[in-house]
């Protein structure tokens, strides 16, 4: 990536470097370590790489956001300072030159989101990948890391059986716990656990919740999208989040951008309370007086169902959701649906399994890693990615962040065989 900076090593004899993970993040690592002139081994359990990356990539593959560089930090949460620095190293601008000299021209959308014109992953990991290939990486696939030997050589089961690997330094990148069946199932955690790495407990993010419908509500909504709605929640540290687009109404509760976006502070109370509660605002462009003023409104012999369409629009999904939620009185009682149409309490009683979630909480703690991104206990091996215990919401900042780490662990190599020499 030509814009990412990177260092160049200059070791006495040719050193050997591993990269495990043929996500985003290990693609990155090994980008950078190749333009400074090594010739990387790249190793993926998978068939293939980027198996997870290509699934993101059918709705459009969101690389980053356009949004100013100080708002974009931001959406790291808590980890805002360690995933800062990173991602300044490796801007969003950046991500966008990197991918137009892969030939793969990107647009800015409506929502400040930024696509590949074709809104497709398979062109540029193609293009990506012929690009590693050509600067001598290269590729192993159907190799699951298995940890280390007591020389510290790493282990691979390979479908001819266990294979070992000398290297003078590695980059894990081997993702999160979500969507196992694509390559990310936490399968190292136990292996770094063994060697005293702190880690935090991998958890779903980016992730659905579960509610407790009621069996005529889920037979006719399951699947129907719940548009123009703005919700909002209260984090376990006091602080209010509110976001405005549109979720989708699951067979086992909410799922969908929306709620995505506010997975995090909604996760963290129903880990600490058993339950949370998020608020659905069901009219974001009316404000309270004129909600309560068009319900009053007096609606002679039409139903409320009649009334609350030709008055405000509420009919479907949403006038479903109301009944789910208000009792009878609740509904004919003006002063109260007013405020429920404005402030709908929706009670999450669980995530969903973490397979399903789109990424994933939790991992390597950053307390076990120096400021290259080498684990402390275990001098030459760095860690990047959905590994680092670190989340960002849908957007494009998941991505960039991911990549952004590839390319700062590689770095950390460079530094430190620079050190060693």
């Amino acid at each position: 990536m030509a814009a990412c900076a990177t260092l160049r090593a200059m070791p006495s004899s040719p050193p050997r470097i591993a990269v495990i993970g043929g996500g985003p993040a290990g693609l990155a690592a090994a980008e950078t370590l190749s333009q400074a002139g090594l010739t990387i081994d790249l190793f993926d359990a998978m068939p293939s790489l980027g198996r997870k990356f290509l699934m993101a990539g059918r709705g459009g593959l969101n690389l980053t956001h356009s949004e100013p560089l100080d708002r974009f930090l931001t959406r790291y949460g808590i980890r805002s300072t360690e995933l800062g620095a990173m991602v300044s190293a490796c801007t969003p601008q950046s991500l966008q030159d990197w991918a137009e000299g892969l030939g793969v021209s990107t647009f800015v959308g409506t929502s400040g989101r930024v696509f590949p014109r074709e809104m497709k992953a398979a062109p540029l990991l193609r293009a990506w990948l012929h690009r590693l290939r050509s600067a001598g990486v290269r590729i192993h696939v159907r190799h699951r890391w298995l940890g280390w030997q007591a020389d510290q050589s790493l282990r691979f089961a390979t479908p001819d059986g266990e294979v070992i690997h000398q290297v003078d330094a590695v980059v894990l990148a081997m993702g999160g716990g979500s969507w196992a069946r694509l390559g990310s199932d936490g399968a190292w955690m136990p292996v770094l656990a063994a060697q005293n790495i702190p880690l935090a407990a991998l958890q779903p993010a980016n992730c659905g919740f579960e509610v407790s419908w009621s069996e005529v509500f889920r037979m006719r909504f399951a699947g129907v999208p719940l548009k123009n709605v703005s919700a909002s929640c209260i984090d376990v540290h006091g602080k209010h989040h509110q976001q405005q687009g549109e979720f989708v109404i699951s067979e086992h509760g909410v799922e969908g951008g929306l709620i995505y976006a506010l997975s995090a502070p909604l996760r963290d109370r129903l880990r600490r309370d058993g339950s949370a509660t998020v608020m659905l605002d069901l009219l974001p462009s009316h404000d309270s007086q004129r909600v309560l003023r068009e319900v009053g409104h007096p609606r002679g012999s039409r139903s409320l169902s009649s009334h609350l369409q030709s008055r405000l629009g509420i009919s479907g999904v949403k006038a479903g959701l109301l009944r789910e939620v208000l009792d009878k009185d609740a509904m004919h009682d003006n002063t109260t649906l007013a405020a429920a149409l404005k402030a709908l309490p929706l009670r999450l009683t669980a995530t969903r399994p973490i397979d399903e979630a789109i990424s994933t909480a939790g991992g390597v703690d950053f307390t076990a890693l120096d400021a290259n991104l080498m684990l402390k206990q275990l001098p030459g091996v760095f860690c990047a990615g959905e590994m680092l215990d670190w989340e960002a919401p849908t957007g494009g900042y998941l991505l960039t962040g991911c990549i952004a780490t590839g390319h700062a662990a590689a770095r950390g190599i460079l530094r430190w065989l620079q050190g060693a020499n």
